[in-house]
């Protein structure tokens, strides 16, 4: 903090602190290192600190600590024991948001496209030099600058969205998603796929809530399956809404990946092959899966969803 000495003197510091962004500090045990330039780092000491630090925090679990020439200001990211009563949510990864679902929370949207923002224009950036980085070291240097620039920016996005699952609920189910299998003839597609940071903000939350606290889910069919009644609609080709053949279901088609992901999370289910082609089954005991969807699900789903007259669906509701 700086404060002026009077009309045409210097400014002289009131305070000196240092805040490190978080993507620039690493717990290691009792010490924890910041990095000040790359290769370069300074560790603190943190054995002689008043608070306790639970005993699954990791550096993600860290916020931006605040250095002052007596203390360190460290804040950490921990759950308080009502953790265990907040529901457990589904997400559904796209590229553009992460759709979320559980009866308690009904449906949630985590809106992603800044984070894919700064891939898009990163990308433009790293591609104005990247002819000339094979001959130029300038070039080269600028091109480091951009892709660090790119993933500092990304993890700080990355890291407030797994704040904000974190905060929302308590067991998460994600999708366990492949970018090997993804991959088209499209140049536009497969860029779009490779700069996805599914895989990221999944490791944060493992990091932050253990792998008991995060289940990774068979995304198969999770879109084409209708959640209410099990019927496939094969011919899907990017519609936003899915319409059922079988009950007449319409709903948003990302929501209803995500309920069919709670589900699965719910339920459990099993995978079999039945002439090279692969099915989920739920394990649903008890009442029927279209009473049980009747019965919990649409009650969460305030204007989400339009049950029509078709196939099985006894009327509007």
């Amino acid at each position: 903090m700086l404060k002026e000495t009077g009309r045409g003197g210097r400014p002289t510091a009131k305070r000196l602190f240092v805040r490190a962004k978080q993507t620039l500090i690493r717990l290691e045990g009792e010490k924890l290192r910041l990095t000040v330039k790359p290769g370069e780092h300074v560790y603190l000491d943190l054995s002689a600190r008043y608070f306790k630090l639970p005993s699954e925090v990791s550096s993600a679990g860290l916020g931006e600590p605040v250095i002052t020439l007596e203390k360190v200001h460290l804040p950490v990211h921990c759950e308080e024991d009502a953790q265990s009563g907040k529901p457990a949510v589904a997400w559904d990864f796209n590229l553009l948001s992460l759709d979320g679902y559980s009866p308690e929370t009904g449906w949630v949207r985590i809106d992603t496209s800044k984070l894919a923002s700064i891939h898009i224009s990163s990308f433009e950036k790293r591609r104005s030099v990247q002819r000339k980085a094979s001959k130029s070291k300038k070039a080269r240097r600028v091109f480091t600058k951009y892709s660090q620039r790119e993933r500092n920016r990304a993890r700080n996005h990355q890291l407030e969205i797994a704040r904000v699952i974190q905060s929302l609920c308590g067991p998460v189910g994600l999708e366990e998603l492949k970018k090997q299998g993804m991959y088209t003839r499209s140049r536009i597609w497969n860029r779009r796929i490779s700069r996805s940071d599914w895989r990221s903000i999944t490791r944060i939350l493992v990091g932050r809530m253990g792998e008991a606290g995060v289940k990774e889910l068979d995304p198969y069919g999770s879109s084409s399956y209708c959640s209410r009644c099990g019927w496939e609609n094969k011919d899907l080709n990017g519609a936003d809404i899915f319409v059922c053949g079988g009950c007449g279901l319409r709903i948003n088609r990302q929501l209803n990946a995500a309920i069919n992901l709670y589900m699965r999370m719910r339920f459990g289910y099993t995978e079999k092959w039945v002439g090279g082609r692969k099915y989920i089954k739920l394990r649903v005991e008890g009442a029927s899966r279209v009473a049980w969807w009747d019965r919990v699900v649409l009650p969460s789903l305030v204007g989400g969803c339009v049950l029509t007259r078709g196939g099985g669906a006894e009327g509007d509701q």
